[in-house]
This record gives C-alpha cells, sequence and structure tokens, in this order.
C-alpha cells in the first residue's frame, strides 16, 4: 500500500472524477537550512502517470515549481464503476510510489 498516495475515484455516466493528495517535500533546491545555511537539495516528483483499465489516462511533467504535498484532479471518460485506477509518481532522486483503487 502506498504511503504518499490518497486515491479518490468515482464513476458517473461514464465519466470518471480521480483525485489524488501526494505527500512529497516538493523542494525546490533554492531554499537554505535555517540552522547550517547550506542549501537544501532538490528533491522534486518528476513524473505523475495514471492508467485504467490498462491505459494511461494521464501523464504530467512536473518540475520544481509544484508546491508541497501536491492534489491533483482530472476527469477522463470511458471509465466503469468497478475498473481499476492506479496512480504513481517518480521524483528526480529516484524515489517512487504507486497505489491501485477500484473505481466507485
Amino acid at each position: 500500500m502506498a504511503k504518499s498516495i490518497k486515491l479518490r475515484a468515482k464513476e458517473k455516466d461514464g465519466l470518471a472524477t480521480v483525485k489524488a493528495l501526494i505527500s512529497h517535500a516538493m523542494e525546490t533546491g533554492l531554499r537554505k537550512d535555517k540552522k547550517t545555511g547550506k542549501p537544501i537539495p532538490a528533491e522534486f516528483i518528476q513524473e505523475v502517470i495514471c492508467e485504467s483499465a490498462g491505459k494511461t489516462v494521464l501523464t504530467c511533467q512536473w518540475g520544481s515549481a509544484i508546491s508541497k504535498n501536491p492534489f491533483i484532479s482530472f476527469k477522463f471518460s470511458g471509465a466503469k464503476s468497478g475498473d481499476s485506477i492506479k496512480i504513481s509518481w517518480v521524483d528526480n532522486k529516484g524515489n517512487s510510489d504507486s497505489l491501485e483503487s477500484a473505481i466507485k
């Protein structure tokens, strides 16, 4: 089970609404540590992929300008209640996480 993703997906009239909250620090690399004065290394999500029923329905390429703990919401057509939905992300340091759920 994913530790950093909360996912909710609902279907109505063939249109799925997906909402996800990702827990991530999203450091830009431009801030400095207040105690040491040294720069905090950049660590941000670079790619988010959402798949439903084995097909990619959304791909996002992100950079350092995305806020801490990003929230993403989108809709796509052709969904059915009970279909699987999977969201995954990879950051610039190679960390990743994913979560699979069913559309309600």
